[in-house]
């Protein structure tokens, strides 16, 4: 009644003043009076509008727990597979005000997601990620090929094999032909053998050899094992350096490739840049989300657009994890009101 008085108040005054000269008491009390209307205004449009941002929160949590499926993410160079995840997962969180007070007392409530297939931190490309019921989708689905472009640079090896490394050998490269490349890429075609890298996810006693190596610790090489290689061509030849385009299956590695190579050719090699183009059905130029599109209504839309690259079994199928020393997938279970770490991991060959 009081705000609708101030109104009527207020009204009267503006129109007396077109007739009547205003006293000084007469304008005070009209400016106490708007300012009181619109003090009243404010607070009732703040209170709103935090009612409308408390809802809309909210229905983001909302869809972002319902969200399930696999989608692709565009990794870059520096973070480890592991850490991109975890700063997608903060993004989504901090997006949907979680956690938060209200959706902290669901704790069964949780959001789970996972990557398949890691990159290294010095390669960019395709990572796919796997979201609710999509994690279990992974293990099936990445069985299928990888696609890379490596760029190799002759004469000079490293520990790593890649330019991260530390310089362990130089040797000259200058005889070598891009018709010598050419003549030595069908040795690593095919079903063939291939010695994994000592810097790798592979592990011995529960450890990473990247971290044991790391430590200086003396770590010995794997055996070589049974890999495949689908495709492999020779696209650019400016010495020292070469761009191949390689196609393989899972559990490959394109540092020991290159670095094979080198030898090969009676000389040495390491990567000096990696590109994943394509993991399974999803490719880098057309699926693979920016970070600028790593939003609840981005990736929902991500998830129905490539629902439809996979086989319509996958979405029922449960498989259990195979037994490998290799991570290729691991997979986070985040509850609303805490975090827990990475030790939830799926495994697969």
């Amino acid at each position: 009644m009081a705000a609708a008085e101030a109104a009527v108040v207020s009204s009267s005054l503006e129109t007396d003043t077109a007739r009547v000269p205003e006293t000084a008491g007469t304008a005070a009390a009209t400016a106490a009076t708007s300012s009181a209307t619109a003090a009243a205004a404010a607070v009732a449009t703040a209170a709103r509008t935090g009612s409308e941002a408390t809802a809309s929160k909210a229905a983001l949590a909302t869809k972002l727990l319902s969200l399930s499926g696999v989608f692709a993410v565009h990794k870059p160079k520096g973070p480890t597979s592991a850490e991109l995840l975890n700063r997608l997962k903060e993004k989504l969180l901090a997006e949907a005000g979680m956690p938060s007070p209200e959706w902290a007392k669901r704790k069964k409530q949780t959001l789970k997601i996972g990557h398949g297939g890691t990159l290294d931190s010095a390669a960019r490309g395709v990572l796919v990620v796997g979201i609710g019921r999509g994690t279990k989708m992974l293990t099936s689905m990445l069985s299928g090929s990888k696609r890379y472009t490596a760029i190799g640079e002759l004469g000079k090896a490293t520990d790593t094999l890649d330019s991260t490394g530390r310089v362990t050998e130089e040797k000259p490269y200058d005889k070598i032909t891009q018709e010598d490349i050419e003549g030595i890429l069908q040795k690593f075609t095919g079903n063939i053998m291939q010695v994994p890298p000592l810097y790798s996810a592979l592990k011995k006693d529960g450890q990473r050899l990247s971290t044991l190596m790391k430590r200086g610790e003396i770590v010995e090489a794997k055996p070589a094992r049974p890999v495949t290689v689908y495709s492999l061509s020779l696209e650019k030849f400016q010495p020292p350096f070469f761009t191949l385009d390689v196609e393989c299956g899972g559990g490959f590695y394109i540092r020991s490739l290159v670095s094979d190579i080198g030898k090969e050719l009676s000389s040495c090699a390491n990567v000096l840049e990696l590109t994943r183009t394509k993991q399974g059905p999803f490719t880098l130029e057309e699926h693979a989300l920016p970070e600028d599109k790593w939003t609840i209504d981005d990736i929902a839309q991500s998830l129905e657009h490539c629902s439809s690259l996979l086989p319509a079994e996958l979405a029922l199928k449960k498989s259990k994890p195979e037994e490998s020393n290799e991570q290729v997938l691991s997979c986070e279970y985040i509850t609303l009101n805490e975090t827990k770490g990475e030790e939830d991991i799926i495994k697969a060959s």
